[in-house]
């Protein structure tokens, strides 16, 4: 039994990549989204995110996206990609979202 909880400890606190991409038409929604998602990963295109979650984390997130979703309007898409997937990513052409911002006090 020991054993059992180890391993199920382990397995919560081990990251997956996910793809996020998210079609909202609502202006105000959109930047919602966008800021909550700001908090969890990577802004890498303009509607599409990369975000290393554990299982805890993504329930998180979902909640949280939850919120200000239109069920019937918005799309937010969960692609979880396998860590060979991950080395296989090609990128072409230059980069244009950035926003990571550093405050020093």
């Amino acid at each position: 039994m020991r054993n059992k909880a180890k391993i199920n400890r382990q397995s919560s606190n081990q990251t997956t990549c996910y793809v996020i991409a998210y079609d909202i038409s609502d202006d105000r929604r959109r930047t919602k989204v966008h800021q909550v998602l700001m908090g969890f990963g990577k802004w890498t295109q303009y509607s599409l995110f990369e975000c290393f979650l554990t299982r805890k984390q993504l329930i998180l997130l979902r909640s949280k996206l939850a919120v200000h979703l239109n069920a019937s309007q918005d799309s937010v898409r969960f692609y979880p990609m396998c860590a060979n997937c991950i080395e296989k990513v090609e990128t072409v052409g230059g980069s244009l979202p950035t926003e990571e911002l550093l405050f020093v006090v």
